[in-house]
């Protein structure tokens, strides 16, 4: 059932989404070659909790730590580890969900690691970020579920890479995941209607080759399938009464 958010509801996730974007806009520096995951991880719970929040990852359906950092073929849900230390040349997604007052906000950035990516790699995560930013283009009073992930696989396989099937976007709000699922490919014209009030996550991720993930043994950790680079943006999105559609997680 889709949750429609009032006034009110939205009015505290933009804090939560805001807050959620400014732990990211922290957290820019810090990600260069030789830092380790978990340092990312402490860095952003330290913030997180210093700004009366709660990280909303930590220990949901068990999962060990405040952030997801997912490097290279890692998709999403990358554990942060003191053994993982960023390389030159890496991608990472730094997967940030804050919760104020009771509401979530939820937001990821895929970043360069130092000077050293190759061409291929600049390419899909520039692809990552224009395919958020049509998914979200297509979202409108009247309009879809299905549009959105029409116009993003339309350009990721126009550039030559791939949109992941397994993992899509959601529904947010007091819950963490909500409906309505927000599927990052498929068909225009189909799924639910957008309405007033409904407040959901875009975060298509886009591969480098194939489609098709596989989960690691920790439960967590998914990755593509041939090992090639996936990359990730994310925003939580309101659909105002106005017809505005409010990116709730910019700094």
């Amino acid at each position: 059932m889709i949750v429609l958010k009032s006034e009110a509801d939205i009015k505290k996730m933009r804090k939560a989404g805001r807050l959620a974007a400014q732990v990211l806009d922290m957290i820019e520096p810090h990600v260069k070659p030789g830092v380790s995951t978990l340092e990312l991880d402490e860095l952003c719970a330290d913030y997180i909790r210093k700004h009366g929040a709660v990280a909303a990852p930590l220990n949901y359906r068990g999962f060990p730590k405040s952030i997801c950092t997912s490097i290279n073929e890692v998709v999403c849900h990358g554990i942060p580890s003191p053994k993982v230390r960023l390389k030159d040349g890496d991608i990472v997604n730094v997967d940030i969900t804050t919760i104020v007052d009771g509401y979530h906000g939820d937001t990821s950035r895929t970043f360069i690691v130092g000077d050293g990516a190759t061409p291929t790699a600049r390419r899909l995560v520039a692809c990552a970020r224009d395919c958020l930013n049509l998914g979200i283009k297509a979202v409108r009073i009247g309009a879809r579920v299905g549009d959105i992930g029409a116009a993003i696989q339309a350009h990721a396989e126009a550039q030559g890479f791939s949109v992941v099937r397994e993992f899509v976007g959601h529904g947010i709000g007091r819950g963490f995941h909500e409906d309505p699922q927000i599927p990052h490919f498929g068909q225009g014209g189909r799924g639910a209607r957008i309405e007033p009030g409904m407040c959901f996550t875009i975060e298509p991720m886009i591969n480098e080759g194939h489609w098709k993930t596989k989960l690691l043994s920790d439960g967590w950790t998914a990755v593509t399938i041939d090992h090639q680079l996936s990359a990730q943006f994310e925003h939580t999105l309101a659909v105002l009464p106005s017809g505005e559609v409010e990116i709730m997680t910019l700094p």
